[in-house]
């Protein structure tokens, strides 16, 4: 039995909003419609996905784990559809994704070397969007950092960069020499995602903000709501008298990856993740890593 990707995209978004008249109304279809659609899937799959009472809609344990799996097989399909327009047109293009901070230009001169009749694009990625970009084809080949959602990746190590606090000009901890967790110990927390992803093992207070990019965690930081953390290729690209970066040594450090969708079958892509590695030490000077920390498989 195929899956059926027009079922499955109905069922996403009867998952994802537990509502059949709501889902309904944003695929422009009638409701009738969509409900044959969902028994027409569960009868292919063999297994009920929601149980429907006067509480309303929820999802069974086999609707849960169809939707978990169902994000990286549509997105999978996206990229196919995305690549084959590519192809189509004649063109031969790389999209290379990027995190703020980290130098892409190495490993693209390495590449173009091999092949100069391609042309390669890069994209800015920020933390919410890193496997989306990969799984839905918009991007190529990412270099990402940790932590990222795996499903449906193929994620490789390339190098570690040390963590630095990012504080407030005017703190009291600026233009220290380094500090510690109990030096931090209580101070508000600007960050980019869930607050159980912070990298320091004591909490920090949930400043209530929630950013997306570098430069909107330092508007905040300057402003005195909070402190964050950044890998210290940003503090390289970001520098501006009202923030003070000071290092943190007893962190882990920050690892950045190279990923691509695990159902990705490219020759360029691999090319692009050898002419990566071969220059992981480059890249380290140009952001002024620590070369030594570089990991190179």
């Amino acid at each position: 039995m195929d899956l059926d990707l027009r079922k499955l995209r109905y069922f996403v978004a009867v998952a994802d909003r537990l509502h059949f008249g709501r889902a309904a109304d944003e695929l422009h279809i009638a409701q009738p419609a969509l409900s044959r659609q969902i028994r027409a899937l569960e009868q292919d799959l063999g297994a009920s996905l929601f149980t429907r009472d006067r509480h309303g809609v929820a999802l069974t344990d086999a609707g849960r784990q169809l939707l978990a799996d169902a994000g990286p097989l549509l997105a999978s399909a996206h990229a196919v559809r995305r690549r084959v327009s590519v192809a189509a047109r004649g063109s031969r293009r790389l999209v290379v994704g990027f995190r703020a901070g980290i130098p892409v230009i190495p490993a693209t001169r390495a590449f173009e070397a091999r092949h100069p009749d391609v042309v390669v694009d890069v994209q800015r990625m920020e933390w919410d969007d890193q496997a989306p970009m990969l799984l839905d084809g918009r991007v190529d080949v990412g270099y990402v950092r940790l932590p990222i959602d795996e499903t449906g990746l193929r994620v490789t190590p390339l190098y570690t960069e040390p963590l630095m606090v990012v504080l407030p000009a005017g703190h009291r901890l600026a233009g220290k020499e380094e500090v510690t967790e109990a030096d931090l110990a209580g101070e508000p927390l600007v960050w980019h995602a869930d607050p159980s992803t912070q990298p320091t093992r004591r909490p920090h207070p949930d400043s209530g903000l929630r950013v997306r990019g570098v430069e909107e965690t330092l508007e905040h930081v300057a402003a005195g709501r909070g402190i964050s953390f950044v890998g210290r290729s940003a503090t390289v690209f970001y520098s501006r008298p009202d923030i003070s970066y000071v290092p943190i040594p007893e962190l882990p450090p920050d690892q950045v990856c190279l990923a691509v969708a695990a159902s990705r079958t490219s020759p360029l892509a691999d090319d692009f993740f050898t002419a990566a590695q071969a220059t992981a030490e480059i890249t380290a000077e140009c952001g002024n890593y620590d070369v030594g920390a570089a990991v190179v498989e």
